[in-house]
């Protein structure tokens, strides 16, 4: 939190950069580099963005969504690490699985998944996003086999493995007292009492959404990179703020029209609390690549697949082509756009950090 609070400050420092094409001017503070944080992690996303979009496939691409029931989104806040990391476990196995299944695909997929632990409201409602394409490698590795043309597997079929797959996970996180359980959930300590606590749960259909992205897969993964590097909330759905209170625009996600968008107003205590919840544990990892993604064999199975699609590998472009003379040194330049035009920022000048002032020096203990 305090990492936060004195984000974007002088007391940091940055730069100022002038866009190459309409010479807006722009200043940027050096990032505070804390992950959660709602304005210094543009340039990563953007990096982010990047990449992916550079290891995009000449196929078909699915967005997957794969939700926890309440119940369980309430003790996941108390046992962040354990449970998110079987969510986002149990979410990936279950696609393998069923897209290794020859009655469904019978291919090795490859999967792009991201944590997400926030509603429009900032309420805690974990969740994982995926993105697959349509289709995977062989067995042998020496074809490419692509899904139906609008259906990749049954949600059906998804859910039912995934709702197993968590249940079963909960339980021998129980039995190795990995759980712990704090006010109204106290009483999940004893194994009974957690047995009939999950014992509905097998009852109840899971909610696990799949369907081709209308505006492709680029959209949908900028929607991603939204998300990936800062947590609840963005800067410009602030629309005022006290010592009091706080007013944000919210989206209902279950209405259509104008009552979609509405606005919500927190004390300021409360709205703290909220953004704090999805603060995730230290070395939690919430973007993870499975399957011919996986960050061992990536490159090397996208070149493969490439192949076997008779797709080019894209080329980078090169910049020092443009340049007046090699041995001038390039100019550098902001990972952030042009908020007006979105051409490139050119630092043209640097803002020093602060300077505070240092404490005094200790008195120095006389040697025995």
């Amino acid at each position: 939190m305090s990492a936060i609070e004195r984000c974007r400050t002088a007391a940091l420092g940055g730069h100022v950069a002038r866009c190459a094409d309409c010479a807006h001017e722009h200043i940027a503070y050096n990032s505070c580099r804390n992950r959660h944080c709602p304005k210094c992690q543009a340039g990563a996303a953007k990096i982010w963005l990047a990449a992916r979009e550079a290891e995009l496939l000449p196929v078909r691409y699915f967005h997957l969504v794969f939700t926890l029931p309440k119940q369980i989104a309430d003790i996941a806040h108390q046992n962040k690490r354990e449970i998110y990391n079987l969510l986002m476990r149990a979410s990936a196995d279950t696609v393998i699985k069923i897209a290794a299944d020859p009655k469904h695909l019978g291919a090795k997929i490859g999967i792009t998944s991201v944590l997400h632990t926030w509603g429009s409201a900032m309420t805690h409602h974990p969740h994982v996003h995926m993105i697959v394409p349509g289709g995977g490698l062989s067995r042998d590795g020496s074809k490419w086999i692509a899904s139906r043309k609008n259906f990749f597997l049954s949600v059906h079929v998804l859910s039912r493995l995934y709702r197993r797959l968590i249940l079963e996970g909960l339980a021998k996180l129980h039995k190795a007292g990995k759980l712990h359980f704090f006010g109204d959930h106290l009483d999940l300590i004893d194994k009974t009492a957690f047995d009939n606590f999950l014992e509905p749960l097998h009852k109840i259909d899971w909610v696990v959404y799949a369907k081709e992205p209308f505006a492709g897969p680029k959209a949908v993964l900028a929607y991603l990179s939204r998300y990936t590097h800062r947590i609840a909330i963005s800067n410009s759905r602030l629309i005022r703020f006290d010592a009091q209170n706080v007013t944000f625009r919210v989206k209902d996600y279950r209405l259509k029209g104008a009552g979609r968008h509405t606005t919500m107003s927190l004390s300021t205590n409360e709205f703290i609390r909220r953004f704090l919840i999805h603060v995730l544990p230290r070395g939690q990892h919430r973007i993870r690549h499975y399957g011919f993604y996986g960050n061992s064999n990536r490159t090397a199975n996208i070149a493969r697949i490439r192949q076997l699609l008779g797709a080019k590998t894209p080329h980078k472009e090169h910049d020092k082509g443009n340049t007046i003379n090699d041995a001038d040194e390039p100019p550098r330049v902001l990972a952030l756009p042009c908020p007006c035009c979105g051409g490139q920022l050119i630092i043209v000048d640097t803002i020093a950090p602060a300077q505070h002032p240092r404490a005094p020096p200790k008195t120095q203990r006389a040697a025995a």
